[in-house]
């Protein structure tokens, strides 16, 4: 297996700037890295001041690359309407040539990110609003006519183009078993809050046990001072190097872009 390495970018305080990111992007490209993922979130507590929207950055990102793969790391899609979420995947896989990843998730409310907002706390809810989410977007990316009345979300024969390849990847922390079996059915499961690299050898069991289709990706996040070696002899298909989320530095994140991803 070929293992593929990422940067996985908070667009935060030094870097809540779409023309710094897509900068980076470039330089990232430039010595070997595969991909360049970007943080999705309105609020991250007292110590992150400026947030860059992660959408405009994915613009900036497709423009100012080539073959970097690209996307959202991860959007919590119950706090997005799935139509207007369809219409922007769509058009960035469109910019990028068919680079781009949509990463979601149930989001997480420990700041108040949802609750200042007047929008949902309950992450029991939020689980029925993404897999009704899900339903509605992957209809709508996939060009066919979509009709489904739900609890939250409504799409009456409709029917989207463009309709280009999207792959979904979609989050969870180790040890909760609806976000694995819920990524088992799309393209990738983004596993978070791994201990260590055995506990991989779970995950990728419990995968199996869900039948994951063909080319299905396990993506892991590390720190920069982490080897990734042993994640990848555990069956990560992709390792992102995490830059974020405090006290950034431009100049402290240009050297671990420049100094690319070294072997896999």
């Amino acid at each position: 297996m070929t293992t593929r390495r990422g940067l996985f970018v908070a667009p935060f305080d030094a870097l809540a700037d779409p023309r710094v990111v897509g900068d980076l992007a470039a330089e990232a490209e430039a010595v070997g890295w595969d991909g360049f993922f970007v943080w999705d979130h309105l609020l991250y507590g007292d110590r992150v001041a400026a947030i860059a929207d992660p959408w405009t950055c994915c613009a900036a990102i497709a423009m100012r690359t080539e073959r970097l793969l690209l996307g959202p790391m991860v959007t919590p899609l119950p706090r997005r309407r799935p139509q207007v979420l369809a219409r922007q995947a769509a058009s960035l896989a469109v910019l990028s040539g068919g680079r781009f990843v949509l990463g979601l998730g149930l989001g997480d409310d420990w700041v108040g990110e949802f609750s200042a907002f007047g929008d949902e706390p309950d992450p029991r809810v939020r689980g029925r609003m993404l897999d009704e989410g899900l339903a509605v977007l992957t209809g709508l990316l996939g060009g066919g006519t979509v009709d489904h009345e739900g609890e939250h979300q409504v799409a009456r024969g409709v029917r989207f183009r463009p309709a280009p390849r999207v792959p979904v990847w979609l989050a969870g922390r180790h040890g909760n078993r609806a976000p694995l079996r819920r990524a088992a059915s799309y393209d990738g499961f983004f596993v978070i809050g791994l201990d260590g690299p055995a506990d991989l050898d779970t995950v990728t069991a419990d995968l199996a046990a869900h039948e994951p289709g063909p080319g299905f990706d396990v993506v892991v996040d590390l720190q920069p001072d982490q080897d990734p070696g042993a994640w990848v002899d555990r069956g990560a298909s992709w390792v992102l190097t995490r830059i974020g989320p405090y006290d950034l530095d431009l100049d402290d994140v240009r050297r671990i872009v420049r100094a690319g991803p070294g072997p896999a």
